[in-house]
């Protein structure tokens, strides 16, 4: 499944997800935002594969076939009980979440060791979320992704759903590392994102932040790299700055050194960062601040003490130019 159109394996999961519904092509299409022909292309792929069966006159012959299909999937030798086939809900319906307080859950963090994931593979969608999970990574799990994933479903009560998305996301965006979703989880979870449709329009929301930043680098052929995504990251969500203070920076950068530079234009940020700079108008007055002449006050000796003050006024373009050479 690693090397399938990521569409493709949307409408199967989707399907699995749904296998104890009556689902049809305009339910999977509309649910997807595909169109029709799409589904069907998918479908028939997965025919193909044999993964699933011939579809007949709609996709009930498939949901039913992948239904059946899933509990018999063998575990590999070594996976590890956390890691077994996928086994289908007996009550039939879905744990209803009920997330934790989003405060601080990064301390609270908890380990779960064999006999806990052995209960919770006993849990059919905690063991159909770790299917899941395996084919979005295109990899069998290993002990600390089942641990994380246990973590965020039973210690943070996140929806199946939602942890999912969280996989997907962090996939399509080739970050493939249990850590780095795992990080993605706890941001969401203390934002109170507890929907994929909260998720998708945050994410949204953020690629637009990032479209700005390659757009003000005058980089249209392509998607941010592992590292230029950790940068942006770091300025949207650990620093907290808005897309104008980010873009700014990125222009200074194209000012100063003439090519684009995700290195240079984290140092004017963390510059700002550090000395509590948030807004353009901010920036300018501290400019302005360093531009002033020192004036002596009234009545009181000693030029050097004004004379250090204004040294201390910082020139954040020279100083960040100056240590880039």
């Amino acid at each position: 499944m690693a090397s399938a159109n990521g569409e493709y394996v949307k409408v199967y999961l989707y399907i699995l997800r749904h296998q104890n519904e009556n689902v049809d092509l305009p339910s999977i299409a509309d649910a997807l935002n595909h169109t029709e022909a799409d589904v069907r292309r998918a479908l028939a792929y997965w025919e193909k594969m044999g993964v699933l069966g011939e579809r007949g006159d709609g996709t009930d012959r498939a949901r039913r076939e992948s239904a059946a299909a899933v509990p018999e999937a063998p575990a590999a030798e070594g996976r590890g009980s956390f890691a077994g086939a996928v086994q289908e809900n007996a009550s039939g319906g879905k744990r209803e979440p009920s997330p934790q307080p989003a405060v601080a859950a990064a301390e609270k963090r908890k380990n779960y060791g064999k006999a806990e994931l052995d209960r919770l593979q006993r849990d059919g969608e905690f063991s159909q979320l770790l299917y899941v999970a395996g084919q979005y990574m295109g990899r069998l799990l290993k002990p600390q992704d089942a641990d994380m994933l246990a973590y965020l479903y039973d210690g943070l009560h996140m929806s199946c759903d939602v942890i999912e998305y969280v996989i997907e996301y962090c996939v399509q965006n080739r970050h493939n590392s249990i850590r780095y979703m795992e990080k993605v989880a706890l941001n969401w979870h203390e934002k109170g994102i507890d929907t994929v449709d909260k998720a998708k329009a945050w994410t949204e929301h953020f690629n637009q932040d990032a479209f700005a930043v390659m757009k003000a680098f005058g980089i249209n052929d392509r998607r941010p790299g592992n590292t230029e995504w950790d940068a942006i990251e770091r300025w949207y969500k650990t620093w907290g700055f808005s897309r104008q203070m980010v873009v700014e920076a990125c222009n200074r950068t194209m000012e100063a050194i003439h090519k684009p530079s995700f290195q240079y234009a984290d140092r004017i940020l963390e510059e700002w960062h550090k000395n509590g700079l948030r807004t353009l108008e901010e920036v300018a007055g501290a400019e302005s601040m360093r531009r002033k002449p020192a004036a002596a006050k009234p009545g009181r000796r000693g030029g050097n003490q004004f004379r250090n003050f204004e040294e201390r006024q910082t020139d954040y373009d020279a100083m960040i130019l100056e240590q880039w050479q």
